[in-house]
């Protein structure tokens, strides 16, 4: 039982960090785990996702801390620039979220910070992307194995 939760709570941490942009790979440590066969795969997508989600919280806050020093000379972004981009964000952007967990999409959670999206549907977007992609990660490997 013990080994069982330090085992869950090194996925939870390799998840999180994954989510940043720490060079992390939480699939390697979900597929171990599943194909030890002694955790139940609940258990095993819900702290992977529960991490991860956590991890693109973190993005977002970062991207909302950034997002006060806009106007500053090395802010990459011209003010112009950044309220186009807001607009667009605004009207097809908050959608990217669902694409959270492929590659690059540890940027799209910064971004969201920095734009401002509504935390709750923020956190939505990221739960339903994040847990869909470890669900599918199991039904692979459960094929595959």
């Amino acid at each position: 039982m013990w080994s069982d939760l330090l085992a869950l709570s090194g996925l939870f941490v390799v998840a999180f960090g994954a989510a940043t942009i720490l060079p992390f790979q939480s699939e390697i440590v979900f597929i171990a785990l599943q194909l030890r066969g002694d955790i139940a795969i609940e258990w095993i997508i819900l702290f992977a996702s529960v991490g991860n989600i956590l991890g693109s919280g973190l993005n977002y806050g970062l991207g909302r801390v950034l997002e006060r020093y806009r106007g500053r000379r090395w802010f990459p972004v011209s003010e112009t620039q950044l309220e186009r981009a807001r607009a667009w964000y605004q009207k097809w952007g908050v959608w990217t979220l669902l694409f959270s967990w492929a590659p690059l999409g540890d940027a799209l959670t910064i971004v969201a910070g920095v734009m401002r999206t509504n935390i709750w549907l923020f956190f939505l977007l990221i739960s339903i992307a994040k847990t869909i992609r470890y669900i599918v990660v199991a039904m692979i490997t459960a094929a595959a194995f």
